[in-house]
Formats: structure tokens, sequence, C-alpha cells
């Protein structure tokens, strides 16, 4: 059985070499890239992956089902490239592949926060589908927070974790804040949702209260107060974003009504 291991990347040079030297009991490897200028695909085709570049930016879901349409393994594995199978996990993956017991896979994922693995808070055990047999899955259409959605067969669950490298340092923490809250009040905006400040708030206190108090960060110490920090901070500028969007609309809307009434524009 042969296995296809697909990532998207943009400027993932610090992080390309280390991912795909984890898997590389694979038989192929696709990066699809979006633009990097740092060397990523360089990097990869270095290593004997297959790098694409693409012009436009459609999502998170579309760009993945791209790097699943060049895929020609029999099973398909999906990584972000600041991710990494361990020793242990390749065992179980091989054995699942060979093994054919589900069409499908979850895998526990322990993510990291500015160097503390993060072990409450709902990171952990964070299980996602990401391994498949080819042609029983894709990725869902969503800008962000995508996720695979399973089409025929069953779905079983491995034990030994992928170790994602999430946010390195702030830095990286506020280049991802603008991106996932950018892509995801652009998402919830077309979906009919829209804000306020009041809103922006009281999601903020929610994610805040979720993370730290209802799955226990409390208990990851001082990271975990950190983790519902920085929730807190991802939430609020998600739905601040929603809300301008939102008084875009209106103020469009009103221009028109002022208009047809033949009153002049604000």
């Amino acid at each position: 059985m042969k296995l296809s291991v697909i990532i998207i990347t943009k400027n993932e040079a610090q992080n390309i070499g280390a991912c795909l030297d984890s898997v590389r009991f694979a038989n192929q490897w696709i990066i699809v890239d979006s633009g990097s200028t740092d060397g990523t695909v360089a990097l990869a085709r270095e290593f004997g992956a297959t790098g694409m570049s693409t012009a436009d930016w459609p999502g998170f879901g579309p760009q993945k089902n791209r790097a699943l349409a060049a895929a020609r393994g029999e099973w398909v594995l999906s990584l972000d490239a600041d991710e990494r199978i361990t020793p242990a996990l390749r065992d179980e993956i091989l054995a699942a592949i060979q093994g054919g017991r589900h069409a499908a896979w979850e895998l526990p994922r322990l993510s990291s926060f500015c160097g503390h693995f993060i072990r409450h808070s709902g990171w952990y055990p964070d299980h996602v589908v990401r391994l498949w047999q080819r042609g029983t899955a894709h990725f869902s259409d969503s800008l962000v927070h995508e996720r695979v959605i399973v089409d025929a067969g069953s779905t079983g669950r491995l034990h030994a974790p992928i170790v994602h490298y999430s946010y390195r340092n702030d830095g990286d923490f506020l280049r991802k804040l603008e991106q996932y809250s950018e892509l995801g009040a652009q998402q919830a905006f077309a979906a009919g949702k829209r804000g306020t400040l009041r809103k922006a708030l009281l999601h903020s206190l929610a994610a805040f209260l979720r993370s730290f108090v209802f799955k226990r960060g409390f208990l990851d110490g001082r990271p975990g107060l950190m983790v519902a920090l920085c929730a807190a901070e991802t939430t609020y500028h998600k739905y601040f974003k929603l809300m301008l969007l939102s008084e875009t609309e209106q103020g469009r809307r009103n221009d028109a009504q002022r208009f047809e009434s033949g009153q002049p524009p604000r």
C-alpha cells in the first residue's frame, strides 16, 4: 500500500525540512505552496517532494483539496508544515494501512504554545482525521478551520499523537491571529452572521472561560492562562472585524436608500 503525504505551505522554510523528514517512510510527498518567498518549495523539492505553486489563495479547505487531487497513493496523510510524525505514530500509521480495518483514521494531536506543550484548554487530545484511503474523504470548502469529511467507510482512532509546534513565539501568534481572525470574520459574514462590539466582547469572554475554566486550562498553569488570553484575543478580533464588515454593509444600504429617496449620501 503506497502512502501520499499532502502539505500546503507559505513561507515554511524553518519547518518543511523537519516535517518531511518525519514522514520519510511515505512514498509520495505533495507540497502546494501559495507564494513563498523563503525557498520553501526549493527545500521540498530537494527532499524529493513534488512542489506546486498556486497564484491565488482560495482558503485552507480548497487549497488542501488541490493537494489531495495530486495524491496518487492508495492512502493519504494530511499534515501541516509545523507538525511532526513520531516513530511511534509512524508504526501505527503503517499498521493501520496494512490492516485495512477502517477507511479513515483520527489522530490525536499534542500542540505547543511558546515552548510549552498544552494538555488541557481543549487542545489535547484534539482528535483530527488525517489519514484515509484516497477516494473516501475530502476537505470542506471552509476558508479557515477546514475539516476532513469522510464520504464512505468507518473511522478509527490511533493513539500516538502528532506533535504540533503551533506557536513558537509571540510574533508567530500575532501573525496567525491576523490571518485566522480575518478569514474567520469573512467566513462568518458570508454565512449570514453579523457582528457588534457587544458580541465581540461577550464572545471574547466566553472564549477565555471555555479555555481556562471549562476546558481546565488552569491545570496547565501559566501556559494555560497564556492560551486562554490568546483565545480571547483572537475571538475578539474575529468578531471586531465582523462588526466592521457589518457596519460597512449597513452603510452601503443606507446610502442606497438615500440615493433612492433623492437625498445625498453621507
